[in-house]
């Protein structure tokens, strides 16, 4: 059983990890918009991940919200779903936050 302590050390082994579902927009939305910026992602989608129901509650109780994909950590921290990710990047404080985790080097 996946708890929020095994989702924090999948999400700490890369400077970007995404919570996805396959068939989610906005799940692609986000990986669309890291791809476009350079960044080098890694995403568990849930829904094809033998522990990703486990995976999906323990994410739920730390995103606030159900269902609880995209849930984007940047640097091993939890920066939220695709609305908090979009507004970082309105405010202009996504990129200096990706260069800050040693995802992005320009």
């Amino acid at each position: 059983m996946a708890d929020s302590s095994s989702v924090a050390k999948l999400a700490s082994q890369r400077a970007v990890v995404i919570f996805a579902a396959s068939n989610c927009f906005m799940c692609h939305a986000v990986t669309t918009l890291f791809s476009e910026l350079g960044v080098s992602w890694t995403v568990y989608e849930l829904d094809k991940d033998p522990k990703g129901k486990d995976m999906e509650r323990a994410l739920a109780r730390m995103v606030g919200r159900n269902p609880p994909v995209p849930a984007v950590f940047i640097g091993g921290k939890l920066v939220g779903p695709t609305d908090q990710v979009m507004a970082l990047h309105l405010a202009g404080k996504l990129v200096p936050l990706l260069r800050q985790a040693g995802a992005l080097w320009l």
